[in-house]
């Protein structure tokens, strides 16, 4: 039993090399942590969707923002696309094609941000979420496991993290990467909370930064 969890814990080890290791990888991470400050400046809204482990991971991420991540300071406007109500109706009236993009249809406005997880990169409705989010305007974040020739060109940032031959992996580091994004937009918006100075009006705190 301990080979398997000393393997499991170097295989993981050896996928977490591979993204500090990777320039595009970790350019696609700060690119993504200015865009959602960007957004929230201009106070909007972040949209988080996935399927499966990758809806708690969107739920997590959401939830990290509206509450609190490590210390206490005000919410950041985040909903997954996780109601239960609604994407059993979609699911059973439209197709599950349709489910994250008929929610973005009826609450997603041009600046806001969608979030999309993808451990394969070919979820279809992952893509047609991507799709509808710019038809209205909206920034995409894509983190995936995968390169995929059709989301890719839907998204302001494309964050690839190859973990191996199982989408576990691959979700573990995109846990990662959301925590990187919810610490770089706290240092911005929230810099006493990590040793800095309080942001001071007019610079994206308080109402301006959050909802």
């Amino acid at each position: 039993m301990k080979q398997h969890i000393m393997a499991s814990l170097a295989e993981a080890q050896a996928a977490l090399e591979s993204l500090l290791d990777s320039a595009d990888g970790l350019a696609a991470i700060e690119q993504a942590g200015a865009l959602l400050i960007r957004i929230f400046s201009q106070r909007g809204r972040v949209y988080a969707c996935g399927n499966g482990g990758s809806m708690c991971d969107a739920m997590h991420f959401a939830e990290e923002l509206t509450g609190r991540y490590r210390l206490d300071r005000g919410a950041l406007a985040a909903t997954a696309i996780s109601d239960a109500g609604h994407l059993t109706c979609v699911g059973n009236d439209l197709g599950y094609e349709q489910v994250f993009s008929r929610y973005l249809e009826a609450h997603g406005r041009a600046g806001d941000c969608l979030v999309a997880l993808s451990t394969s990169g070919t979820s279809r409705n992952i893509l047609r979420a991507a799709e509808m989010a710019k038809s209205l305007g909206m920034h995409v974040i894509t983190l995936s496991g995968r390169q995929n020739a059709s989301l890719a060109p839907l998204s302001d940032v494309y964050i690839c993290t190859p973990g191996g031959r199982y989408a576990d992996r691959v979700q573990e580091l995109h846990i990662k990467v959301l925590h990187i994004l919810i610490e770089l937009i706290e240092r911005h918006f929230f810099p006493e909370n990590y040793g800095g100075q309080p942001a001071q009006p007019g610079e994206g705190r308080g109402q301006q930064a959050c909802a």
